[in-house]
């Protein structure tokens, strides 16, 4: 029985776990490395394993570090099922194919700026991210055990940091004996408005677990949406607009109920301007819309008697490049929120592009940036950056408000750990080296490992 990392090994992004059991092999999510060159250059290069040895993919959630390669590996040879949660599946369709989408914009900008002669192909395409969708053929109750093998089940439990998303626990057995292998995947905080709360299942002998805040708790939430709604107020009163980098996923429909109840409140004026530029995060919310199930059981009897918690009185949803660019023309009193929330790439860039040099504008921070993202460098106090060729001055006021993240803080994380019993093994993953090493001090568990990419581990 054998256990190797190919992915979140040392770094945030690129989750991709493998587990062998005789001639059974599972793995758990295949996600997209995301920040600088070195991580890029990761996606394309080889698995570490043959794609078409797989047997089984379990997908903890639909975030593209945890999905994003998936496109990839069935285009090498994987030809089994992807198991998942309803709401994942649904998600983590529009997450593929939107990657798909900026893989060919990618590859197409590249080439006009290429020597002749000389081709640029995209990581995969749309019809590679269509043609994987046939492997989404079994969904996962949570709670419910399901079978992978002769001597493999599986059971999926809530992880609350996304709709849909999950903690998966492997029951295998191999030579008689019985190994109970728990992926966290991420996890999110506590006492979210959309999401139930995570939901450990208790009894594990190995853990394999994220770190992504493992060296630090985040504000409390109350606070974060006040700083929130002051920092929107405040560049209202200054005459610019605001830039919010945002993730389509849990925080974009997370930021609009909080800026409509800001409006309740009399905190925003009810005549705000909001501009929801980002596809996926329009069809994101939608989604959500179609699947109360997986949350709350408040917002889900919301939904069911027709009220929308994701609506405001000025809302614009802004699907085509048209309408996007037009948005450049606004010089004051919008709020704009477009991906990528890392600001990798999408529409947010050309935002940042046109309102970074203003001192009465404001960019809002309100997600984890990776090293080498360009988020991560705005944050740490760049002088100017380099945007489509150009070299932008940084201005604008410059807000991170870390309570709004998806993720459980280091308490929490440690308090999830806590109610399972004392693992023999518990592998630290998806985090940065500090925040790993930070997080191990006091844990619980006969033995802490700190896997490097494409290790093994005999279990």
């Amino acid at each position: 029985m054998q256990i190797s990392f190919h992915g979140a090994a040392g770094t945030v992004t690129g989750s991709c776990h493998l587990v062998t059991v005789g001639n059974l092999k599972i793995l758990v999510d295949c996600g997209m490395f995301q920040g600088g060159h070195e991580l890029k250059e990761e996606n394309v290069g080889d698995f570490g394993f043959d794609p078409a040895s797989i047997d089984v993919l379990l997908l903890t959630h639909a975030h593209l570090d945890h999905c994003g390669r998936i496109p990839l590996l069935v285009n090498r040879g994987f030809r089994g099922d992807i198991i998942c949660t309803a709401a994942t599946r649904d998600l983590a369709r529009l997450v593929i194919l939107d990657s798909a989408h900026l893989h060919e914009e990618e590859a197409r900008r590249r080439q006009r700026h290429s020597e002749k002669g000389h081709k640029h192909q995209p990581l995969y395409d749309t019809l590679d991210a269509v043609m994987s969708f046939d492997h989404f053929n079994r969904i996962a109750d949570y709670g419910v055990p399901i079978r992978l093998g002769h001597d493999a089940s599986a059971i999926f439990y809530e992880a609350g940091h996304i709709l849909g998303s999950a903690s998966i626990l492997l029951s295998v057995t191999e030579d008689g004996r019985n190994r109970r292998i728990l992926f966290s995947g991420d996890i999110g905080p506590s006492d979210r408005p959309f999401l139930s709360n995570a939901q450990p299942p208790g009894d594990a002998d190995i853990i394999v677990m994220e770190t992504t805040y493992g060296d630090r708790n985040h504000r409390s939430l109350e606070a974060s949406v006040d700083e929130l709604l002051e920092a929107i107020s405040d560049t209202q009163a200054r005459g610019g607009n605001v830039i919010i980098p945002t993730f389509a996923l849990e925080r974009a429909q997370e930021l609009l109920f909080f800026m409509n109840e800001g409006i309740k409140r009399d905190i925003l004026p009810q005549d705000l301007r909001v501009f929801l530029d980002s596809p996926m995060a329009i069809s994101a919310t939608k989604i959500f819309r179609n699947h109360p199930e997986a949350m709350t059981r408040e917002i889900a009897e919301q939904i069911r008697s027709g009220q929308d918690p994701f609506s405001l009185p000025e809302l614009e949803f802004t699907r085509e490049t048209a309408e996007s660019m037009q948005l450049n023309h606004i010089h004051s009193g919008a709020v704009i929120m477009a991906g990528s929330g890392m600001c990798t790439g999408g529409r947010v860039r050309q935002h940042l592009r046109h309102n970074l040099a203003h001192e009465e504008c404001s960019v809002i921070f309100v997600g984890f940036a990776a090293e080498g993202t360009l988020a991560r460098i705005i944050i740490d106090g760049a002088q100017s950056v380099k945007l489509f060729g150009d070299h932008i001055p940084v201005r604008a006021r410059i807000h991170t408000i870390n309570g709004f993240s998806a993720h459980a803080g280091k308490k929490e994380l440690r308090a999830w750990h806590e109610k399972n019993r004392t693992p023999d093994i518990t592998f630290l993953i998806h985090g940065e080296e500090d925040a790993r090493k930070t997080f191990a001090k006091g844990l619980k568990s006969e033995r802490i490992e700190f896997p490097t990419m494409h290790q093994s581990f005999e279990i």
